[in-house]
């Protein structure tokens, strides 16, 4: 079987454009674009929107990019692939909210060809929230498991705690959230089978998020709680820069490192030894949410 990369690239780029124009109607403003091109072949289009009314900065980006050497990150799993040929193409989002009582969302769905047709995916979505709500989690939870239902009962629990796994900062000995699907080097189930589950995994990301996005972001907050919001974004920086593997991937690739980094939150701030009040919301988050659990 020949795998037909154009038809995996074609998804990749209408999911873009049906994330960018769901946010871009809440903010009543598009997404601005910038087109460019990898030095060893393929290129991508990086959609940035930042200051505004909902999101504070949102990014959605699609990249294909070819290659004549696996990367490490790429090759961990896979030794004997070292020094082969490869495109990869994949669409990442990350929307940090301007509200603190809206979580954070990250969704990436990313397809790998080497020679031989040897091919896998990877990807999810997590939610990072900064202040708790237990039916959100639950609705983004049950979102997770309908994407995942139609593939097998075992893979909501798999993924969900491969996600859990992933999303862990070690040296801070706590998750960056409330969790969600994490999957990679998906191939066991056919092309077929895998494509469909990566467009699962797009639609549910939207639908879910959305739902939340809407619900949260008129609640009325302090300087208090934007402060909180920033200090618990430091947390997300540093997972994104020491472990996150799709930054390590494109910087070991010579990617463009504006679109590798656009994850990053527009401000954020680090406290020395800083600790919540006991029985406070925001201790609330470390004591109830950061914790992984089975929410459904």
């Amino acid at each position: 079987m020949i795998i037909p990369i154009n038809e995996v690239k074609e998804y990749l780029l209408s999911l873009q454009n049906m994330i960018c124009e769901t946010f871009s109607l809440l903010e009543k403003e598009k997404f601005p674009e910038d087109i460019w091109q990898h030095h060893q072949g393929g290129g991508g289009i990086s959609r940035v929107l930042t200051d505004g009314s909902v999101i504070e900065k949102g990014g959605v980006n699609f990249s294909h990019i070819l290659g004549g050497d696996l990367p490490p990150a790429a090759t961990e799993k896979r030794p004997e692939l070292k020094g082969q040929k490869f495109q990869a193409l994949g669409v990442s989002a990350v929307i940090h909210p301007v509200n603190p009582y809206v979580p954070t969302s990250h969704m990436n769905v990313r397809f790998f060809l080497a020679e031989n047709n040897v091919f896998w995916f990877g990807g999810g979505f997590d939610l990072t929230p900064y202040y708790g709500f237990a039916e959100d989690c639950v609705l983004w939870h049950e979102f997770a498991k309908k994407a995942c239902e139609p593939f097998g009962k075992d893979v909501y629990p798999t993924f969900k705690k491969c996600c859990d796994d992933y999303f862990y900062l070690k040296h801070r000995q706590e998750p960056r959230g409330i969790g969600g699907l994490f999957f990679d080097d998906l191939h066991e189930w056919g092309f077929e089978q895998c494509f469909a589950f990566i467009k699962n995994v797009g639609k549910y990301y939207l639908e879910a998020y959305k739902i939340i996005l809407e619900k949260r972001k008129n609640i009325s907050y302090t300087q208090r709680e934007k402060d909180f919001q920033k200090y618990r974004r430091g947390r997300y920086v540093e997972f994104n820069l020491l472990y996150d593997r799709g930054t390590l991937f494109g910087l070991q690739t010579g990617g463009r490192t504006e679109s590798i980094l656009m994850s990053l939150p527009p401000e954020v701030v680090w406290k020395y030894q800083w600790h919540p009040d006991p029985g406070s919301a925001e201790a609330e988050l470390y004591d109830e949410f950061l914790k992984p659990r089975n929410w459904v």
